[in-house]
């Protein structure tokens, strides 16, 4: 009997000492890139940037690790230290992630399945891996060196914002809880928003697009569409518009007849060979558009008279 209870004894104490070795150790501080440790315990979110405890950042839900921004007195940017985030991955209840104005190369955000708001733009990133994040709504990558962007799995996405990368495509059929894209000065050639129906805004300029089809987009109120090679624009469906830039394509007529709720527009440099323009639109005396010329904003000289009327609209000299 003696003997039974020492064997039982000794099982139990080798079973302990076998769970406590296997228990991870809640210290990660060699995980951490070390300037992201530092810049975590600089804005309070750690105690020690030598010793840093899972435990301590794994119910953290909001990360501002943004650098300067724009300094007026300087006149241009600063950015903040951070080129790696090595260690996010611990902050396994993270929701709001923003980390712009700095020099990341990479960002693995693979373990971060929470996140609904990433701000990463003004960073260095060439890929951007978001398949595990089908929670977020904000996605902000502008101003990087993206020439992919996979978003198929963020179904719930908002606002898209990824201008001012080397995008040559862009899918967002999945996309269509989409009310705010920004997908302006890349390299895109076609641009499909037919399911994208929850439109508001929409900035494509900058692109090297031929057609843009919106009748299915009847909720747009902003629409920048210029800088591209657009050679006609069917606006008919989109009574909702009040700001509208479609300057510097390839029109040789512009229908705005329908666009009655317009206030703010732009189609300046149409054809682009200096001939005539005609714009066919209908507004009454209290509610012209304004016209953002190289010299400021003025008021179009349009007439009035209760029925639509053919402008005659000259390229700027």
């Amino acid at each position: 009997m003696k003997k039974t209870h020492l064997s039982l004894l000794w099982s139990l104490l080798l079973f302990a000492a076998c769970s406590k070795d296997d228990a991870p150790d809640p210290i990660v501080t060699d995980r951490f890139d070390p300037v992201f440790a530092q810049v975590l315990q600089a804005r309070g979110y750690i105690a020690d940037a030598k010793r840093i405890d899972r435990n301590e950042v794994k119910d953290i839900e909001m990360l501002d690790l943004e650098g300067g921004g724009w300094d007026s007195e300087l006149g241009e940017f600063v950015y903040g230290p951070l080129t790696s985030l090595q260690g996010i991955e611990y902050f396994t209840s993270l929701l709001y992630l923003k980390c712009s104005f700095n020099h990341i190369t990479a960002l693995d955000i693979s373990k971060n399945t929470a996140l609904a708001y990433l701000i990463c733009y003004h960073n260095q990133l060439t890929a951007l891996d978001i398949s595990k994040n089908t929670a977020l709504t904000t996605l902000r990558c502008e101003v990087n060196q993206l020439t992919a962007l996979d978003i198929s799995k963020n179904t719930t996405l908002t606002q898209l914002s990824c201008y001012h990368n080397q995008l040559t495509a862009l899918d967002i059929s999945k996309n269509t809880a989409l009310t705010d894209l920004s997908c302006d000065s890349n390299q895109l050639t076609a641009l499909d928003i037919s399911k994208n129906t929850a439109l508001i805004s929409l900035q494509c300029y900058g692109n090297q697009l031929t057609a843009l089809y919106l009748s299915n987009n009847t909720a747009l109120t902003t629409l920048r569409c210029d800088h591209n090679r657009l050679t006609a624009l069917d606006l008919s469906k989109n009574t909702a518009l009040t700001l509208l830039y479609c300057n510097s394509n390839r029109f040789t007529a512009l229908d705005i007849s329908k666009n009655t709720a317009l206030t703010d527009l732009d189609c300046a440099m149409n054809p682009g060979d200096g001939t005539l323009f005609p714009i066919k639109a209908w507004f009454d005396n209290d509610h012209i558009p304004s016209f953002k010329g190289f010299g400021g904003d003025f008021q179009m000289n349009w007439s009035y008279d209760g029925s639509p009327i053919t402008i005659d609209f000259r390229k700027a000299e």
